[in-house]
């Protein structure tokens, strides 16, 4: 508002906090402007930079006598290296302990009696418990059979079965020790790169195929057992993987790791995903270190246009482990997430400076209407007292 004055016409002084409001608003309109074209300008000159395939040109090509696998032309894994923490399926085909073997609790022995009772035979399997003794049966009792050879077994056996019958004859063979079931089974490669054997200790597998593996727990067990064999088989593939890498556009990657079962490709892995992200363009390639760890390693960009709408085959590639995949995200989608973050604090002071001016206007005009404002010294505190 204007009003009349000596020499002319001025702005009241009352208004005077209002008249900058504009020119705050301008000054902050410039601002956003400034920061809007720089990230837009920033960003169009990343996709000029990819459209020119100047990130490409300048990595190692790939040769061209060297097919690289793809869903066409698919090939076979290297040999499988047993790392932490897979996890192996060993069993125990041949387990026969070193002479003279005693009978340890849980061990299996077969039995077979002449002259036993009509009603009560003894023939079969029986596990030595866990205090050391065999059950054969109510009107026999039990026989202390833990820490004996099988001959003194068979003695022992005999003289329990004498107080009940006449004349007994007992014989008996080792079916399975308690030690088979510490080998067979599944077993985890631990950190330290072993796996456990129970009472036979352990034994070092890591960077073996699966037939070292196998020699080498048979040579371990040789200590223990008399031409010990085993069969050795992957149960878990938990150390052989591949990543892929989403760009959030502003909002952080998103990474998972797959484990890899061999022959998948690249429709395969976005498949696992459940399909590309709202912030996903179609824009992808895969990272893949160099099998001798040179640091040469090859960048394959997708076409992932062409291997959905055209079904093509070539840049489906075969998925190899330790491969990144690498999705990249919304350039608009990432200019908007940035300017919301500049813009937003920048929104939190502009409306706490609007609401800190129209307090103090509002309590100025308040004051203004006091009756007799002036005669306590606050004229001089409003503005135009």
């Amino acid at each position: 508002m204007w009003i009349r004055r000596t020499g002319g016409y001025g702005p009241d002084p009352e208004d005077s906090l209002a008249m900058t409001r504009p020119a705050c608003h301008r000054l902050h309109c410039y601002l956003m402007l400034v920061l809007a074209l720089s990230i837009l300008s920033t960003s169009s000159g990343c996709f000029r930079l990819f459209r020119n395939r100047h990130l490409e040109g300048s990595l190692p090509p790939v040769p061209a006598e060297a097919k690289v696998p793809n869903e066409e032309f698919k090939t076979t894994l290297p040999p499988y290296r047993i790392e932490p923490p897979d996890v192996l399926l060993i069993d125990a085909l041949k387990v026969v302990p070193k002479p003279p073997y005693r009978l340890e609790l849980l061990d299996i022995v077969n039995i077979e009696v002449e002259g036993e009772l009509p009603d009560q035979p003894i023939q079969g399997e029986y596990q030595v418990d866990p205090a050391g003794n065999v059950n054969l049966g109510l009107s026999y009792g039990l026989a202390p059979i833990a820490g004996l050879t099988v001959d003194e077994a068979e003695q022992v056996i005999t003289a329990q079965l004498s107080k009940t019958i006449i004349g007994p004859k007992a014989s008996v063979t080792l079916v399975q020790t308690s030690g088979t079931q510490q080998i067979a089974g599944e077993h985890l490669v631990s950190q330290d790169g072993t796996v456990n054997l129970g009472n036979y200790g352990q034994v070092y597998v890591t960077g073996m195929t699966l037939h070292e593996a196998k020699v080498a727990i048979e040579e371990h067990l040789t200590d223990y057992l008399d031409d010990p064999k085993v069969s050795v088989d992957l149960f878990g593939s938990n150390s052989k993987v591949y990543y892929v890498v989403t760009n959030g556009a502003g909002q952080g990657d998103q990474l998972q790791r797959i484990p890899i079962e061999g022959g998948e490709t690249v429709l395969d892995a976005i498949s696992v995903l459940g399909g590309l992200s709202p912030t996903s363009v179609e824009r992808m390639w895969i990272a893949r270190p160099s099998p001798d760890k040179s640091g040469a390693d090859v960048i394959l960009p997708v076409d992932w246009t062409a291997i959905v709408t055209d079904a093509s085959p070539a840049t489906n590639y075969q998925i190899m482990p330790d491969d990144r995949i690498y999705i990249d995200g919304n350039k608009l989608v990432r200019t908007d997430t940035i300017l919301a973050q500049i813009y937003s604090p920048l929104q939190r002071v502009a409306t706490t400076v609007t609401l800190g001016s129209s307090a103090v206007r509002s309590l100025s005009i308040g004051f203004r209407s006091v009756p007799g404002a002036a005669d306590f010294g606050l004229g001089g505190l409003l503005p135009g007292g």
